[in-house]
């Protein structure tokens, strides 16, 4: 059976571990799903020249899984969406991507919980190229880097409150998480918002199953000639 891959962009298998658990209740539909980490990758993606790096190797380790029937890239950034799109007809989502259009199925402004300030304005360019700003509400900072994120006493009270923030003073009436290794916290912070709350690897995840599931593929435009 043909097996959907989940790809870590980076070398963290504490955040791949995160990431296979929040898509544990995806299991049941009976595709088999496979976490794996990009050991040539950094410990956490913060930068938009991180996340470039990650896209050659991550290409390579795609190409290796002979028995794939898609691929999910699991970091904000969406590192290589388009390149490994390119490269293969199967299904690929970005969690960033599908976040996003899954969050304007449940609310009709967004709001965004990032990780770094400098995360921003890498959001912002993606979200201006999907042309979705005219249901984004806001992006808000918590502050802390990726590894920070297994902490909950560090973590979880930011959360909630930024959360709270996005909701009260930039009108989001959904809530996106805006990194893989937020998953953690969503149960919590959907009861204290009183929000939807979207996980990223999950929307991508659920995507990627149904067009798998409906055999749903892309064509692969062919550049045989020099321009």
């Amino acid at each position: 059976m043909t097996t959907l891959y989940v790809i870590n962009p980076n070398s963290s298998q504490v955040v791949t571990a995160g990431i296979d658990q929040a898509i544990e209740p995806l299991r049941p539909f009976g595709i088999p799903i496979r976490c794996l980490t990009l050991v040539e990758g950094p410990l956490a993606i913060e930068s938009q020249s991180q996340a470039d790096g990650t896209i050659a190797p991550m290409l390579k380790l795609a190409a290796a899984q002979a028995d794939a029937a898609g691929f999910v890239i699991a970091c904000f950034g969406d590192p290589g969406l388009h390149a490994l799109r390119d490269q293969t007809g199967l299904p690929v989502l970005g969690i960033q991507e599908s976040a996003v259009m899954t969050a304007l199925t449940l609310g009709q402004r967004f709001g965004v919980i990032a990780i770094l300030p400098n995360s921003i304005p890498r959001h912002l360019r993606a979200f201006g190229a999907m042309g979705v700003l005219d249901r984004f509400a806001g992006d808000r900072a918590l502050g802390l880097g990726v590894a920070d994120l297994g902490d909950a006493d560090k973590s979880l009270a930011a959360m909630v409150a930024t959360g709270k923030r996005l909701r009260d003073e930039d009108g989001a009436d959904v809530l996106i998480m805006g990194c893989a290794g937020m998953a953690q916290y969503r149960g919590v912070l959907e009861a204290e918002t009183g929000l939807a709350v979207v996980e990223p690897c999950q929307a991508a995840t659920a995507m990627a199953l149904g067009q798998i599931a409906l055999g749903q593929k892309r064509k692969i435009e062919r550049h045989d000639h020099a321009e």
